[in-house]
């Protein structure tokens, strides 16, 4: 088209989505061989119809900007090139017709996956299979994989993007860094070690997959989000009581069930199955640690297809749950010294949003004084030479000498 006709679109891509183009098939005389390389969707060949029908109306110059290259060499060396931009109100008005357009598709297209519940897929990391809606999927990736791609409700044609992502893994590709490995142990222990179980965020490729990148003309979801934070800055007050923050979703410990509070997901919890978790936070006086280590002990236990009430293992956890909830297992929580362990203070999956809404309120200082725990006082540092004669450190170092 450069080369031919001398003839440039600006932001082509804002009209074309070239990764899906497919060979035009379409009469030579009816669209200038000069834009078929638009000819890719529905978008494009109202573009190319309505600047085909301009240029016949008037001279190409009256709305393209006339580039010439080589202007210091001899007139019939000079080249005039023709660039078609949205600088023109006319062809900027057009594109956002068009943008709108696309938009409504693509909500509409959401909005059926949504309430697909036919859905078939396989897990990218584990094979297993899903049927039913593709939430299911994603969360399963999520809470087993630690590989969260963002909320369903965010992605639109989920089932190409799931081929694309499985087609880079069975060509040994890391999702993150996208380099390529010799097999696929290698590569997982790749994704696992340096925790690149997540999808490049510069990579463009998969900007067609979220909503956000449809919204504005032009506009990236960095830009939007961008744009986002500096009208907040631009409005920012000295009063907060009216400020709300995003909300943000804890999974229940026990199944899929998704809620924007702690105290929305344990009123699920303990409708679903018998555990109340705040009961039991009040009944044991826990403090904020000591939940934390409760709720990562529960989440590698239920992970691991393993009961905590009687520790027998089961292939799934469909199989656990129902075992749990039929012999009231969910409540039979297990000695303290089972888990009140320092292993569970590291989350069973990563970014768990449960345990960034637990409760670490003074009330928990109360609790932990009347299980008789003792407050630790630093020693005095001002006077180094007395503090080491003096120090109860001498007096452990001398008994393990006596032990050993």
């Amino acid at each position: 088209m450069i080369i031919e006709h001398k003839t440039v679109i600006a932001d082509v891509k804002l009209v074309a989505d070239f990764q899906r183009c497919v060979t035009p098939i379409m009469n030579v005389c009816c669209v200038p061989s000069v834009l078929w390389p638009l000819i890719s969707t529905q978008h494009c060949y109202l573009y190319i119809s309505y600047w085909r029908k301009r240029f016949t109306e008037q001279p190409i110059t009256d709305f393209c900007s006339v580039i010439r290259i080589n202007s210091t060499a001899p007139f019939e060396e000079q080249d005039n090139y023709f660039l078609l931009c949205d600088v023109l109100p006319e062809d900027r008005i057009l594109r956002e017709e068009l943008q709108k357009q696309r938009l409504k598709e693509i909500l509409e297209q959401q909005q059926q996956e949504r309430n697909d519940n036919n859905f078939q897929g396989s897990c990218v990391f584990c094979n297993e299979e899903f049927l039913g809606n593709r939430s299911v999927l994603l969360n399963h990736m999520a809470r087993e994989h630690t590989f969260n791609i963002g909320l369903p409700d965010n992605i639109v044609n989920c089932n190409e993007f799931l081929c694309t992502l499985q087609k880079k893994l069975d060509n040994l590709q890391c999702l993150y860094c996208e380099k390529t490995f010799r097999d696929k142990n290698t590569l997982k222990d790749h994704m696992r070690k340096k925790q690149h179980r997540r999808i490049n965020p510069k990579n463009r490729e998969y900007d067609r997959f979220y909503v956000i990148n449809y919204l504005e003309l032009g506009k990236s979801w960095e830009e939007v989000q961008l744009e986002d934070d500096r009208e907040l800055l631009d409005h920012q007050e000295d009063d907060w009581s009216d400020w709300e923050g995003h909300p943000l979703s804890a999974v229940c410990l026990f199944c899929e069930k998704q809620a924007e509070t702690i105290e929305k997901l344990c009123v699920h919890m303990e409708d679903a199955h018998e555990f109340d978790l705040l009961k039991i936070k009040s009944e044991l006086g826990l403090n904020f640690y000591q939940q934390v280590k409760l709720v990562n002990f529960i989440r590698r236990q239920i992970h691991q297809c393993r009961c905590y009430g009687c520790h027998e293992k089961f292939k799934s956890k469909a199989d656990l749950r129902t075992h749990m909830e039929e012999a009231k297992h969910t409540s039979l929580l297990p000695e303290r010294q089972t888990w009140d362990q320092p292993q569970y203070y590291f989350p069973t999956y990563e970014n768990d949003t449960l345990l960034c809404t637990l409760s670490d309120s003074e009330s928990d200082l109360t609790a932990q004084e009347q299980n008789g725990s003792i407050a630790i006082i630093s020693e005095d540092t001002s006077k180094l030479h007395a503090l080491k004669q003096s120090s109860i450190l001498n007096q452990l170092r001398l008994h393990e000498s006596l032990k050993n």
